[in-house]
């Protein structure tokens, strides 16, 4: 084929894949749906985070988890009436020394084996509900991102790989300087926990 019809061909499919779209995007349902219910797209930029450390993935992950405390069972506490201030200093005292607390976590590595596929990789759920609060407060829709999100895995090097979205875009969108400012704080605290992590 040649490159004027190679090129042809493409301004074909991408005006076609345009039609389509506009088709999907205007058509009197789409645009019934959306107004019925008040939906609104908004775009964000997020910076992606990744760590690079040669240190094994059994002591990359085990230094990372020994930073976390284990969140107590705060819901139940907060259901049966438990005082307010009681509550707050068993969830201090649950800290771990990077101020977060481990949720739970998913073996994403497990879960490839019904790929065929052989592979290290761990997705951690940390936070802290002090933290939590403190943006939720003056910005609701911050439980979205609340708790947050920590891949770790093993490269086919035998490095080991770390990955986050920082807190500050995540949080930051809804435009709300005091819950902002508590993220820039959960910044700079997930880039301890990761850098103490691979030392």
């Amino acid at each position: 084929m040649s490159a004027y019809l190679r090129r042809m061909l493409l301004i074909g499919v991408t005006v076609l894949s345009a039609a389509v779209l506009g088709f999907l995007l205007l058509s009197p349902s789409s645009l019934a749906f959306q107004r019925e219910h008040a939906m609104r797209v908004t775009l964000i930029t997020v910076e992606h985070v990744h760590v690079t450390s040669e240190k094994p993935f059994d002591q990359v992950t085990k230094a990372f988890v020994e930073q976390l405390g284990r969140e107590p069972e705060s819901n139940k506490d907060l259901a049966a009436g438990t005082d307010p201030e009681k509550l707050r200093a068993k969830l201090k005292a649950a800290e771990g020394s990077s101020g977060f607390m481990l949720f739970t976590t998913y073996d994403h590595g497990a879960l490839l084996r019904l790929a065929g596929q052989k592979r290290r990789a761990i997705q951690y759920v940390v936070g802290n509900p002090l933290f939590a609060l403190e943006m939720t407060q003056h910005e609701i829709r911050d439980s979205l991102y609340a708790p947050l999100r920590v891949l770790i895995y093993e490269e086919a090097n035998g490095k080991t790989r770390i990955e986050y979205d920082k807190p500050s875009n995540l949080f930051g969108q809804f435009g709300n300087e005091k819950a902002t400012e508590v993220a820039r704080m959960l910044d700079r605290k997930l880039e301890a926990l990761v850098s103490t992590s691979i030392q």
